[in-house]
């Protein structure tokens, strides 16, 4: 579900998303922590998560955007050893009642959909960019 490669990053679709266009930008190389980050690697993730804001706001008219990063297991990385950043976009009121009571999550839009819409705006920002 990658939609977006950088010269150190990546863009891909959460498989397990909280909202439509949940997204994550991934470093190439494995590294458990910011601090562990080269300058350039930082540098690329920062500038996609601007990029990414952009798209998001484009691509799903939302109203805010969450930012988020679990660093360690303790902290509730999947992944404890690969940082990676979240973006989820969000609307005033999109509390989502599923999950709360029924352990499920409902998007109603198809990942495939998601994918194709980010990978344009994406390639329509970044394109000659990087």
């Amino acid at each position: 579900m990658i939609f977006y490669r950088g010269r150190f990053c990546y863009a891909m679709l959460n498989r397990y998303p909280y909202n439509n266009g949940h997204i994550m930008l991934v470093p190439y190389r494995h590294c458990a922590s910011l601090s562990g980050l080269k300058p350039e690697e930082l540098a690329e993730l920062g500038h996609l998560a601007q990029q990414a804001e952009i798209a998001l706001k484009s691509v799903y008219a939302c109203e805010g955007v969450n930012l988020g990063m679990n660093l360690g297991k303790a902290a509730g990385a999947g992944i404890d050893e690969h940082l990676h950043l979240h973006m989820v976009p969000r609307w005033s009121g999109d509390c989502n009642f599923m999950t709360v009571i029924g352990g499920q999550r409902v998007i109603p839009e198809a990942f495939e959909t998601s994918f194709s819409s980010l990978r344009d705006a994406f390639a329509n920002l970044l394109d000659g960019k990087e």
